[in-house]
């Protein structure tokens, strides 16, 4: 008689004959879900699909449409890319493959060996993706010794990848495969190719995108959009990482271990202030009165307008600052989001009107009293802050609807200098895994929010999720029309925030919401070495989530 095991699921207890995996459970109850099961949660524990069952297990799954799932997919995509690669051009001919950043709904991608990458080449590659997916051939998971990975990583000259190891006291890896080509990944993958039907590959610029579905319709691929000024500014990011030698994890690793992060940290520094100068000047040069700063949620915007401020003065100009926070209407008359909860991040939630009404007024030559939003009361006050403007008087405002103009809909758009800014980590853990910007600013706001809110890592997590839907709607449309882009990234910061997130997020525990998303963090934080905040300087943007700065940042 078959051995059999028994799960429960949402209350309901179901058998299955012992060694019955997991994939095979999902297509039971895959019909209660709107899109497909990718990974499943066994006893509150994160599990792909390849894994047996446990006697005893509760069960629920993951899709698709949840951000594991949609991780999974997109992770899976790039070794189904790269394999795929491999297999048409021959590796022998292959130099280096590396997944450099997002742009939109995919992944710029840069290859470079002995072949001219050209449109046929992308179609025979992207071809070889979908035969793969046709095969639906499965996506091995297999843990290997140490050593064994570091030599295989070598002879396979991915010595990124080999340093990165160095820096693991794990004494085993896991290695992923489809058929004989394996490799790293960080975190959980789709069971099989046949999965990954939904992708399109481009030939774009010097390099490829490959185009996956957004995670809010993962059925879909959307057209690729064209983003000049961010590619750009991410080109030139990356840019600065190849002159500092600086392009995975393993080289700021062995920079640290070498003890040479104090050049490192006084180089970054100078290359962001080279930049804030070269706003500064084209600010002057065209004779802007006002400065519109918008970016996502601990982009650093706060430091950012201060040092841009001091530029102007330093160039003979009279900049003012003003937080868009201090045109709130009262609290009382915050509109309410879908939720019936006030809703302060829509457009709304300012009183656009009197902003508009002050401008024009500074505009014109005209003194003004500005208000200051008192936070505890919900209300605007004005308290004798008076501003008159004259020739050399330029105003910086920081708030998240600077560049939508809708905000300052009755300022002439030739009197505006619209700067989006945000951290645009070019930085990857190695060549095939990259760090998503999102991710830095998470673990930037979790640092920040505890040391000048009380707020728990708990909370802020909870939170995020919400805070990105804001992005989405009121930021995120408005960067392309930017005049600057200014990318406020640290290649170095993420081994100083590492000392601080660890014990915020190891306070988390099982049953809250937040307890996955904090053990994957966690594990992301593992690959870095950490370093003091002794080095560095007052005025650096990290020091707005860390403490030390000698701005005003909260």
């Amino acid at each position: 008689m078959d051995n059999k095991v028994t799960v429960t699921y949402r209350g309901e207890k179901y058998s299955y004959p012992e060694g019955t995996t997991l994939m095979k459970v999902a297509e039971d109850f895959q019909k209660n879900y709107d899109h497909p099961i990718v990974l499943a949660m066994e006893n509150n524990k994160l599990r792909e699909l390849f894994h047996t069952v446990e006697d005893g297990s509760e069960l629920e799954f993951r899709t698709l449409a949840d951000p594991s799932g949609h991780k999974a997919y997109k992770r899976s995509m790039c070794l189904l890319l790269i394999k795929s690669f491999y297999d048409v051009v021959g590796g022998d001919r292959m130099e280096r493959f590396k997944v450099e950043f997002s742009i939109g709904a995919g992944y710029y991608c840069s290859i470079k060996g002995d072949f001219d990458l050209t449109d046929e080449l992308t179609e025979k590659v992207k071809n070889r993706m979908q035969e793969l997916i046709d095969k639906d051939m499965p996506i091995n998971k297999k843990t290997y010794p140490m050593e064994e990975i570091r030599k295989f990583c070598i002879d396979s000259k991915m010595l990124d990848k080999s340093r990165l190891f160095h820096y693991r006291m794990s004494s085993t890896v896991n290695m992923y495969s489809i058929n004989d080509f394996k490799d790293y990944y960080y975190g959980f993958m789709v069971p099989s190719t046949g999965y990954l039907k939904y992708f399109d590959l481009v030939h774009y610029k010097d390099g490829l995108i490959i185009q996956m579905p957004e995670r809010a319709e993962p059925l879909k691929v959307p057209p690729i959009k064209e983003m000049p000024r961010l590619f750009n500014t991410m080109m030139e990011a990356t840019r600065w990482n190849e002159v500092m030698g600086v392009e995975a994890v393993g080289d700021l690793n062995d920079i640290i271990s070498a003890g040479r992060m104090n050049e490192l940290i006084l180089v970054q520094e100078a290359l962001m202030e080279s930049k804030i100068v070269e706003i500064a000047e084209d600010i002057i040069k065209n004779k802007k009165k006002f400065v519109m700063i918008a970016g996502p949620s601990s982009s650093g915007k706060t430091t950012f307008s201060h040092r841009l401020a001091i530029q102007l003065a330093a160039h003979g100009m009279k900049p003012h600052t003003i937080g868009l926070d201090d045109y709130f209407v009262n609290r009382e008359n915050t509109p309410l989001d879908a939720d019936g909860k006030k809703d302060y991040e829509c457009l709304e939630a300012l009183d656009i009107e009197i902003f508009n009404k002050h401008m024009n007024e500074l505009m014109n030559g005209n003194r003004v009293e500005l208000p200051k939003y008192n936070f505890i009361t919900g209300e605007r006050e004005y308290k004798g802050d008076f501003l008159e403007m004259g020739k050399e008087d330029v105003l910086v405002i920081e708030g998240i609807h600077g560049l939508n103009d809708k905000l300052s809909y009755s300022l002439p758009r030739e009197s505006k200098y619209k700067i989006y800014i945000s951290a645009l980590t070019t930085l990857n853990i190695d060549e095939h895994n990259r760090i998503p910007t999102t991710d830095g600013r998470l673990i930037r706001r979790l640092v920040r929010d505890y040391r000048t809110r009380g707020a728990s890592a708990s909370r802020t997590l909870g939170m995020w999720a919400s805070v990105r839907r804001g992005e989405e709607k009121n930021i995120f449309p408005f960067q392309e029309g930017a005049d600057a882009m200014f990318n406020s990234a640290l290649i170095y910061e993420l081994s100083v925030l590492k000392q601080f997130a660890e014990p915020l997020l190891f306070s988390i525990t099982p049953d809250d919401p937040g307890y996955h998303e904090a053990l994957r963090l966690l594990k992301f934080l593992q690959y870095f070495l950490g370093i003091s905040t002794e080095g560095l300087p007052k005025n650096s943007l990290v020091r707005e989530f860390v403490g030390g700065s000698c701005f005003e940042v909260g």
